[in-house]
């Protein structure tokens, strides 16, 4: 029922799905940014998911294969996401897209890109306007690995609190000493912290995702030379969450995706709160009984799990209402 076509947009390695039949008008196009930390996953282990939303939304898929940290740098992730979407919005006629009915997502750290993505896209007058964001149980700040989530969910399968602090340094390529001051969050200053507040902090998780057992963490030391070792992880483009209201107000209509069993459940909430609060549009669904990347498991037949069939309609019934 499709077609698909492997290229490279200035050495990013994409694939384009598209429906086999005629359009009977410009169809929806939808750019896929797949999980796995920015250092593992591919283009193919998210096959099933791409040809999914191409089928049932009748849509053009372009599925990214930014390449991997450590051997390509970050920030090389973001900018090969971004090379990507720019040849997409700029062609999109080619491929019979309508160019307002563009849509921006990914999971995981894929969805991390994502929004980076759709900031970075406000700033560019020439390209369309981006008409959705797609955000499956993204990845936003690295400020606090304390919040409810991280505590419930730190010996969760498949990403443990420990794993995300090892991911970071690993994506960063950086020495791996002081991970556990991190996971502490002695890498951030008094100040981020007292900035930052007011967007990231458990006081603003709604209660009924705290009955699991949370509690409050004790403010730990803040260590400078911990901090200049990773203060990469508190820039804008690895933890979107701290992006300022003048940007946050202009992103266009959201999805995102929560999972109960993930450590990553409360930067889906925070930011959900965060653009509900500037007059932007969000629909939200979350999966009580699913956990962090689950959809590498989609479509696998019996190693497959309902919540990640569940996921997957609710995603489409949102791009099928755009």
């Amino acid at each position: 029922k499709l077609l698909t076509k492997d290229l490279k947009v200035d050495e990013v390695p994409v694939r384009i799905y598209q429906p086999k039949w005629p359009p009977t008008s410009k169809r929806r196009g939808v750019l896929y940014f797949h999980g796995g930390a920015g250092t593992f996953g591919s283009i193919r282990a998210f096959d099933r998911v791409c040809r999914y939303i191409a089928k049932k939304c009748n849509s053009v898929v372009m599925s990214v294969g930014y390449r991997l940290a450590p051997e390509h740098p970050y920030p090389g992730q973001y900018l090969d996401c971004l090379t990507a979407t720019l040849y997409f919005m700029r062609n999109c006629e080619e491929y019979h897209v309508d160019p307002a009915l563009i849509i921006i997502g990914g999971d995981s750290c894929g969805a991390n890109f994502a929004t980076v993505i759709c900031q970075i896209l406000l700033n560019k007058r020439d390209l369309p306007k981006v008409r959705a964001q797609v955000l499956l149980y993204p990845g936003l700040q690295a400020l606090d690995f304390h919040l409810p989530s991280y505590q419930q969910n730190a010996s969760v399968p498949i990403l443990y609190r420990k794993l995300v602090i090892y991911f970071c340094f690993r994506y960063l390529n950086k020495e791996r000493t002081a991970m556990e001051d991190v996971l502490q969050n002695c890498h951030v200053p008094e100040s981020m912290k007292s900035k930052y507040k007011k967007w990231i902090s458990a006081d603003i998780i709604p209660n009924e995702f705290k009955i699991r057992g949370y509690v409050p963490h004790k403010s730990t030391p803040y260590k400078p030379e911990v901090h200049e070792a990773i203060k990469e992880i508190l820039a804008i483009t690895f933890s979107p969450l701290l992006a300022e209201d003048s940007v946050i107000h202009q992103l266009p209509e959201s999805y995102i995706v929560t999972c109960e069993f993930d450590v990553l459940r409360d930067d889906g909430l925070l930011y959900k709160k965060r653009l509900e609060d500037n007059g932007v549009r969000v629909t939200w669904y979350h999966a009580e009984s699913a956990f962090h990347g689950i959809l590498a498991f989609f479509g696998y037949g019996i190693f497959s799990f309902l919540s990640a069939e569940k996921i997957m309609d609710r995603t489409v019934d949102f791009i099928n209402s755009l």
